[in-house]
C-alpha cells in the first residue's frame, strides 16, 4: 500500500482495551499514512475499563503500527486524557521519538495551536470521577449492543445506525453539554492567547471558527475511533477532518 504523506495527524479517544474500539479500522488508517508528526490526543488506552481477558490481536496491531511510524521517523506526541490519566505522573518522558505530555503548543502555518485532550473542561470528570467511570462502562455496553444490532441490520440489507449519536443529537441536555464544552474550550484559548485549540474527549469531530470581539479562534476536535473513526489532518496549509473507511481510505470531509 502506498502511504499518503501527511504533515500532521491527530487522533484521540481510541479506547484500546474496550469492546467499542474500532482497532482494525485504526490499524488500517495508520498503515495508510506517513505523517511527519502524529499527536495521540488522549484516551488512547482505556485504563478505566481495561480487562486482561480482552485485548484482541487487532488492538496489538494498532500498537505495532504506532511503533512502525516511530521507526520510520514520525515524531509522536502522546497527550494524556482522563481514561489514561495514570500516565500523567510520567509526563515529560521522552522515549526515542515518543513524547509523553499533558498538553503541547505548536506553531503551525504561523498560528499558535494548543493541543490537549479536553477533560479539564468537563466538570463531571473533574468532580465526579466515579460517575464518569460508570458512564464509561454504560457507553461501552451501548456500543457493543449497537454493533450486534448493526450486524442484524446488515444481514437485512440495511445501513448501520448509532444509538449514541442519536442520543447526543436529540437529547437537549447532551446538545447543550457539547455547546457549553466548545464555548469553554474557546474561552480557554482566548485566555491563553492561542489562535487555535485542538482537543478530543467528547467524540464529536469538528472544525469551526469562533468569532469573538477581539479575535477569531479555530476550534478543532479529532472525534474518536469508537463510533466515528475520524482524525484531523493538516496538509498544504489547511486542516481537514478525515473519515476513515476500509472501503475508501481517502474519503475526507473538508474544513467547514
Amino acid at each position: 500500500m502506498k502511504k499518503r504523506k501527511v504533515e500532521l495527524a491527530v487522533i484521540s479517544d481510541v479506547h484500546l482495551g474496550t469492546y467499542g474500539c474500532h482497532a482494525k479500522e485504526l490499524s488500517s488508517y495508520l498503515a495508510s499514512i506517513q505523517p511527519n508528526k502524529l499527536i495521540l490526543n488522549g484516551d488512547i488506552i482505556d485504563m478505566w475499563q481495561f480487562k486482561k481477558r480482552y485485548w484482541p490481536k487487532s488492538h496489538n496491531s494498532v500498537i505495532k503500527q504506532l511503533f512502525k511510524l516511530l521507526e520510520n521517523g514520525t515524531e509522536v506526541f502522546y497527550i494524556t486524557g482522563n481514561h489514561d490519566d495514570r500516565l500523567r505522573k510520567h509526563s515529560g518522558i521522552l522515549l526515542g521519538g515518543l513524547n509523553l505530555v499533558d498538553s503541547i503548543e505548536l506553531e503551525i502555518n504561523g498560528k499558535k495551536h494548543l493541543f490537549l485532550h479536553g477533560d479539564i473542561f468537563d466538570m463531571v470528570v473533574q468532580n465526579n470521577r466515579w460517575l464518569s467511570i460508570l458512564g464509561g462502562y454504560s457507553y461501552d455496553i451501548l456500543v457493543l449492543l449497537n454493533r450486534v444490532i448493526n450486524h442484524g441490520l446488515a444481514a437485512l440489507g440495511k445501513g448501520p445506525m448509532s444509538f449514541s449519536k442519536r442520543i447526543k443529537n436529540s437529547v437537549k441536555g447532551a446538545v447543550q453539554f457539547i455547546s457549553n464544552f466548545e464555548q469553554t474550550v474557546v474561552n480557554y484559548a482566548i485566555d491563553n492567547e492561542v489562535d487555535a485549540i485542538v482537543c478530543g474527549h467528547i467524540h464529536q469531530p469538528k472544525i469551526k471558527t469562533f468569532i469573538t470581539e477581539s479575535s477569531a479562534i479555530n476550534y478543532l476536535n479529532s472525534g474518536d475511533w469508537v463510533e466515528n473513526c475520524t482524525s484531523l489532518e493538516f496538509n498544504d496549509g489547511k486542516w481537514e477532518v478525515h473519515h476513515h473507511t476500509t472501503i475508501d481510505i481517502n474519503q475526507k470531509v473538508s474544513q467547514a
